[in-house]
């Protein structure tokens, strides 16, 4: 199949649907609700999952079934602060054995995971240009959430 990937129905709501192309109601609608950290994500990689899952959660565009994708883009994340550490201590350039040189295999990693973050970001909406389509309604504050000053300005 060629051509552009279609874009999820959710996506398009958010869009406000600009192409004005019939929505698919048949889409399959994953459950709403938190995906757990994968145990065999580095330390970097889990950091990054916990930082990044309550603000994808906020703006209503994570599910559980989205799991995968999220530990992907975090686990390149991982491996890439990881080259990116080891790079600090070495040159991006290396001389072998027989005496030619090359580019450090960190550097290799770094920017093949630097690229795969990109492709997963884009997936996410991680990306300032992902996230200029989509428009996000602000969540509303459940009664019990509203504090003094807001009961003071209504």
């Amino acid at each position: 199949m060629k051509g552009r990937k279609p874009k999820p129905t959710h996506l398009k709501l958010l869009e406000g649907n600009p192409g004005r192309r019939p929505i698919n109601g048949a889409e399959p609608q994953p459950t709403a609700g938190l995906p757990t950290c994968p145990a065999h994500l580095n330390p970097s990689a889990k950091a990054e999952w916990k930082r990044l899952v309550a603000e994808l959660q906020a703006i209503g565009i994570l599910t559980r079934i989205d799991r995968a994708a999220l530990a992907g883009y975090c686990q390149s994340w991982g491996r890439w602060v990881e080259a990116e550490r080891k790079l600090a201590d070495t040159p991006p350039l290396i001389r072998t054995p027989a005496g030619y040189v090359q580019l450090s295999p960190w550097l290799t990693i770094a920017n093949r995971e630097r690229e795969l973050m990109l492709r997963f970001m884009a997936e996410l909406g991680l990306t300032p240009s992902s996230r200029t389509r989509l428009a996000v309604q602000p969540p509303v504050k459940k009664p019990w959430e509203f504090d003094a000053l807001d009961k003071f300005l209504s």
